[in-house]
């Protein structure tokens, strides 16, 4: 998925203000303006459109991490990942969320769309082992979608 439509749909699933934007880039260290905000949620044929790299829109999840978790007594603000893929965008999303296999699964049911634990978990694994499966878009998509239905309504 693109960075931009991340930003713009768990802005509209928790409701976040301009303020409230620039307060979770602000945990993880960021300096944001209210118009640079509004240039990443725009669309990309709008005017002023900016793209999301995956530096900054992992710098946007660790300040979710720790606006919603806080940091661990003594830990820093986690140096940003140059390469975000789904998997990780995903990751971090749970984490942030406090949500585990039974939450996610639920989510993504009121979404219509199913997964067992295994295959899961199967994306939440280190790259390196036998059983990772790389995590489509269609999931992603499908996971922030179960999350507005159960937040926003239908």
């Amino acid at each position: 998925m693109i960075n931009n439509d991340i930003l713009r749909r768990i802005r509209f699933v928790f409701d976040y203000s301009n303020a409230k934007m620039i307060n979770i880039f602000s945990q993880a260290k960021v300096d944001m303006s209210s118009e640079q905000i509004i240039a990443l949620l725009k669309k990309e044929e709008e005017e002023g459109y900016q793209a999301c790299n995956d530096t900054l829109m992992c710098q946007f999840l660790d300040g979710l991490i720790i606006q919603n978790r806080g940091l661990k007594p003594g830990a820093e603000v986690p140096v940003p990942l140059k390469q975000l893929t789904n998997n990780l965008i995903f990751k971090k999303l749970r984490v942030a969320l406090e949500m585990r296999e039974e939450d996610i699964i639920a989510a993504l049911a009121l979404a219509d769309f199913s997964m067992t634990k295994s295959e899961l978990g199967a994306l939440f694994r280190n790259p390196d082992h036998k059983n990772y499966k790389p995590c489509g878009d269609q999931v992603l998509r499908n996971f922030v979608k179960g999350l507005s239905i159960k937040h926003r309504g239908k």
